[in-house]
């Protein structure tokens, strides 16, 4: 009997310690398998990354070589690792000023880099803007679903546009409230400015409204800068210039034409707003620029599916490899060594390339691992994928991007940039609440981080996009170490402060790979392709791509 019940223990536990190949496969991902990326990418060696140095030379080429070491095949149509993205890069001389003028006498005059930022919107190698009216435009937005409109007819051709930075937020019903949408990037704003035949046009950057400090804007904005080539909206637009103004430069620029910015900040949150000419005042600017070529790369990996069936599609894993590089010395350093953006990211999906290699005969789809460049000058990489798809959007079922992860230890919860608008952000949900986690949505939706980062250009393709992000609930932390981390974060984005500090703990990183891997896993082998929600504003383009396959069949 004794013999039994020892059999019977040795079995039960046997039973209890046994692991499925995917959740040993997931315990292959550890602090040192994720540390090691990151030392190597965010170490000076690398120069930061930045879209067309040796920097990002050295980073294609590591890539590509871990990719060879997992045995991972090339993710382009013909076997290779790269796809080129060609970029003219647009590098404009510092050395200039916005002058203010009224009634013939200059009355400001704005230094770059601290009270200003500009550079040429249309290409050119002089831009001259002479005694240009200048007009606030509030949000700048037309939106016809929204029966907005803050231009109201005005004639704005051959003036400034000075516009206030996000969206109207001061009505639930309107915008979606605090969530900023597309009508709050700068982008939709030096496109509507163009559309408008504007001269040029200045955001008013606020910390609140734009989420980051004015060094964000300084430091990305001052470096090289770099557009898709043969982009013909922008070659010969009648707008000159795009840029940024500091609240206090608008503060006494609004003054001058004896307004209060408060007071038309405030203003422009009404549907009923109008354009505000700054009379009497005129604005001077003269810009230089010099162009270069240039090709950055894609990397791209990809492991085939084991079902004849379901093998051409694919789940579409994102992360950027790029940087700032080297920008103006801060205390003597001026590498921008990216660690957390977004070595760590690379970090994560290398790791999950390398498990998934070890399970590719139970995958039924086929994934790709994408490391794209050129983001942090315009998500350029990824668009430029998004334009010419090694898959078809139709074909892939969902994207999941990392960009940045938790290097601060285990959290109860995780956030999802995207939270509730497609089934991947489901299934992430139902794997977290199995580990015992809970789901959060954007804590900040008024950011506008869906529209930031590398899934973006996918979505707008149609393809099911999730942008995970940290939790804040730390497990095992001292009290009040939320906001420390939250401080950390805030002053090292975009900063050379962005290294390995005392502060990481990668326990919070294995636990987030773990789950994007075994969610990953699900979709894979899912009874169908992922799906946005309905009522989203990416489903049509979705079922549009669809029906591009099946006509194409």
């Amino acid at each position: 009997m004794k013999k039994l019940l020892s059999v019977a223990i040795i079995l039960i536990i046997s039973v209890a310690c046994m692991q499925s190949p995917v959740e040993e496969v997931a315990k292959t991902i550890t602090k040192q398998s994720l540390m090691k990326p990151i030392e190597v990418l965010s170490s000076d060696e690398f120069q930061g990354r930045s879209t067309g140095t040796i920097g990002e030379k050295k980073t294609i080429d590591y890539l590509v070589k871990k990719l060879k070491e997992y045995d991972i095949k090339g993710g382009m149509p013909d076997g290779s690792y790269t796809q080129n993205v060609p970029l003219i890069g647009q590098k404009t001389d510092q050395d200039t000023r916005i002058t203010i003028s009224k009634n013939g006498n200059t009355i400001h005059s704005f230094d770059y880099y601290s009270d200003f930022m500009a550079w040429p919107s249309n290409l050119s190698e002089e831009v001259s803007v002479e005694d240009s009216e200048l007009v606030y435009v509030g949000f700048g937005i037309q939106a016809p679903e929204e029966n907005w409109d803050d231009f109201k007819e005005a004639d704005v051709k051959g003036k400034v546009l000075v516009v206030k930075n996000n969206d109207p937020s001061d009505d639930p019903a309107l915008f979606k409230g605090d969530t900023r949408l597309y009508y709050g990037r700068y982008d939709y704003k030096y496109e509507k400015a163009r559309e408008m035949g504007a001269a040029g046009v200045l955001i008013i950057h606020t910390t609140p409204s734009a989420g980051y400090g004015w060094s964000v804007v300084a430091n990305s904005w001052s470096r090289e800068r770099f557009y898709m080539r043969g982009d013909k909206s922008l070659k010969g637009s009648n707008t000159k210039f795009n840029g940024w103004l500091t609240k206090e430069a608008s503060k006494a620029l609004f003054a001058s034409a004896g307004l209060k910015l408060e007071e038309q900040l405030k203003a422009a949150e009404s549907r009923d707003f109008e354009p505000v000419p700054l009379n009497g005042l005129s604005l001077n600017l003269e810009l230089s620029a010099t162009y270069r070529k240039q090709e950055a790369q894609n990397v791209l990996g990809l492991i085939e599916g084991s079902s004849n069936e379901l093998k051409d599609e694919h789940l579409v894993y994102t992360a950027h490899y790029d940087h700032l590089g080297i920008t103006q010395p801060v205390k003597g350093d001026s590498i921008n060594n990216g660690a957390l953006d977004n070595a760590a990211g690379v970090s994560a999906v290398l790791n999950i390339a390398r498990g998934y290699k070890k399970l590719q005969p139970q995958l039924k789809r086929s994934t790709l691992f994408l490391f794209v460049g050129a983001e942090e000058v315009g998500l350029l990489g990824s668009k430029y994928w998004a334009q010419n798809p090694t898959v078809h959007p139709g074909k892939v079922t969902a994207n999941i991007n990392l960009d940045g992860m938790n290097v601060y230890g285990k959290t109860k919860d995780l956030v999802l940039i995207g939270y509730g608008r497609n089934s991947v952000s489901d299934t992430i949900e139902d794997l977290a609440e199995e580990n015992g986690r809970k789901v959060k949505p954007d804590p900040h939706p008024d950011r506008g981080y869906f529209y930031r980062s590398d899934h973006f250009p996918l979505a707008k393709k149609g393809i099911p996009a999730i942008f995970p992000n940290s939790g804040t609930e730390y497990v095992d932390k001292p009290e009040g170490y939320a906001e420390t981390v939250d401080s950390l974060q805030n002053a090292n984005y975009h900063s050379v402060n962005d290294e390995i500090n005392e502060y990481w703990d990668l326990s919070g990183m294995v636990q987030d790979v773990q789950l994007f891997f075994n969610a990953g896993y699900r979709i894979l082998n899912a009874e169908e392709m992922q799906r946005w929600d309905k009522g989203d504003e990416f489903k049509q383009m979705r079922l549009k791509m669809i029906e591009e396959v099946s006509v194409q069949k």
